[in-house]
């Protein structure tokens, strides 16, 4: 394979929901913990997180959402990560992922991306035109050694990865949580499909293994099929 072996991770409701509510100030980090009956068995999809894949790509947006743009510089971690954003980070943001990575790696579309104008040792920028997941990726792992990369972004980049048939696995924390709303992003949003004609588009899985985990979470561990 010429690109990364990928893993889809996410934390997300019984009915597919992967936050709380359409508003950018709706999240399930910082939401779930505030609900009985959700918050006791959350530690759990942290610690898992904790054994996944030493990188990880992300969106923008999502880091926006859990307030990068303006906090303090944290401590390195040994994770690398890649990061798809055009205009949600600010220089803070590149900054603060540049103190937490142990290689950040940005792929954007907007050549007046604030990271242009920052000098980090461990920055390192994949400039496109048009986006291109796979293009990306064969680039990750053959300029920066990446052979395993965790997917944590947001349905509509969740929805490219699908579409193109870019996701090896599926390893899902179920929520015991029902959410609703049909504008509250789900695990895979993105076009629909129009046709039978595009049902190949589908993402079909082989399950691995389903844990009942405490406090009524589950976790589920998919191959991609086809």
């Amino acid at each position: 394979m010429d690109r990364p072996v990928t893993t889809l991770f996410m934390l997300m409701s019984v009915d597919g929901k992967i936050s709380t509510g359409a508003a950018d100030d709706l999240d399930v980090d910082k939401d779930f913990p505030q609900i009985e009956g959700v918050r006791e068995g959350l530690h759990q999809y942290y610690e898992i997180e904790q054994t996944t894949d030493l990188w990880t790509l992300n969106s923008g947006r999502v880091q926006a959402k859990i307030g990068v743009n303006t906090k303090k510089m944290p401590d390195r971690t040994p994770v690398s990560f890649v990061i798809t954003d055009n205009r949600h980070l600010n220089e803070n943001g590149i900054r603060y992922l540049c103190a937490l990575s142990k290689m950040l790696v940005l792929i954007t579309s907007n050549a007046q991306h604030p990271a242009f104008h920052i000098e980090e040792g461990n920055l390192h920028i994949i400039y496109q035109k048009e986006l291109s997941l796979k293009k990306a990726l064969v680039k990750l792992r053959s300029e920066y050694g990446c052979e395993r990369i965790t997917i944590q972004t947001g349905g509509t980049l969740n929805g490219l990865f699908l579409r193109e048939k870019l996701f090896d696995y599926v390893d899902i924390v179920v929520a015991p949580v029902l959410i609703g709303g049909k504008d509250t992003s789900t695990l895979i949003d993105g076009k629909s499909l129009l046709s039978q004609r595009e049902l190949s588009e589908l993402g079909v899985l082989k399950l691995q293994e389903c844990v009942v985990l405490e406090d009524s979470y589950l976790r589920l561990r998919y191959k991609v099929i086809h």
